[in-house]
């Protein structure tokens, strides 16, 4: 079974109103090639499920999201993201804020199927204040020991950036960390994967090669070849951030027109016009990773 497709092809499978999972940590492998072009489609109304960094605010600043649900949206190096502040500020889009911890309980429910998962995480907190949504339940086992019930976070698709797949839905990904791109796929159990490389087909008959496989073939709906395409962040262990340009995208957030410049300046048209604005393919594989 052949799953790939272009950039274009991967975004037009996706509809206005839809929840979408994204995988990575912050400005750490980003599937940035897929968002920016949601960017260049009419795609509106969107939900994002994230530990979220530059997809959240570009996404909101484009006028694309209707909620955001989060443990966090950050850039790493700069705690704030910017243009999802000014989007939060201005009360632009809904938001479920969540601690990390609830944020990863919801997902692994989703991940093994139960409506919710029972946490004291919240308890005492203004996380329940702020997300009346959220539902208390009392253990069957004592009476006098009241959980939070975190709901399980659904997505109805996940976009992932991974250093290697093939065009089966196989995937390996690189670096010491893995986040939680496993639970983001399972939970919606529907992945658009972009990848840095694209084989035939890839050898996981090794052990430490199957060891960078976080999720089975079978969630992978789309796999997309995406050189670079996680450029502003890392992408483990092939190339770093790139923090000037990351500094250079929060200080437009301060300016009249900063976010239509933006567009105009570096989104663009297409993939290959947005690394020639950036500095090209060499300057992008040479960006030292970060040690942290």
């Amino acid at each position: 079974m052949d799953k790939q497709k272009n950039l274009r092809e991967a975004v037009r499978s996706l509809h206005d109103g839809m929840v979408i999972g994204v995988g990575g940590w912050g400005a750490r492998r980003k599937p940035m090639a897929l968002v920016r072009e949601i960017l260049r489609s009419d795609l509106t109304d969107l939900t994002l499920v994230a530990y979220g960094g530059p997809e959240v605010g570009m996404l909101c600043a484009a006028g694309k999201v209707r909620k955001v649900i989060y443990g966090f949206v950050s850039l790493d190096r700069i705690p704030l993201e910017p243009y999802f502040r000014k989007a939060r500020e201005a009360g632009a889009v809904e938001v479920m804020e969540l601690d990390e911890g609830m944020f990863l309980l919801g997902l692994r429910a989703a991940a093994e199927g139960v409506p919710f998962a029972p946490t004291r995480i919240g308890l005492g907190t203004d996380v329940l204040t702020h997300n009346p949504e959220l539902r208390l339940v009392t253990s069957p086992y004592d009476a006098e020991d009241v959980l939070v019930a975190m709901p399980a976070l659904k997505p109805d698709i996940s976009l992932i950036h991974v250093n290697r797949a093939d065009r089966r839905g196989n995937v390996q990904t690189d670096g010491r960390d893995p986040y939680f791109d496993d639970l983001i796929a399972r939970a919606a159990g529907r992945v658009i994967v972009s990848a840095e490389e694209v084989h035939d087909r890839l050898d996981l008959t090794h052990s430490h090669m199957a060891q960078k496989s976080l999720f089975d073939r079978s969630v992978v709906e789309t796999v997309v070849a995406a050189p670079l395409g996680a450029h502003p962040t890392t992408a483990h262990d092939a190339y770093g951030w790139d923090m000037p340009h990351l500094k250079a995208y929060c200080d437009g957030a301060r300016q009249d027109g900063g976010w239509e410049a933006y567009m105009r300046d570096y989104v663009g048209a297409d993939e290959p016009s947005y690394l020639e604005r950036v500095g090209g393919a060499e300057a992008i594989r040479n960006l030292s990773i970060p040690n942290l």
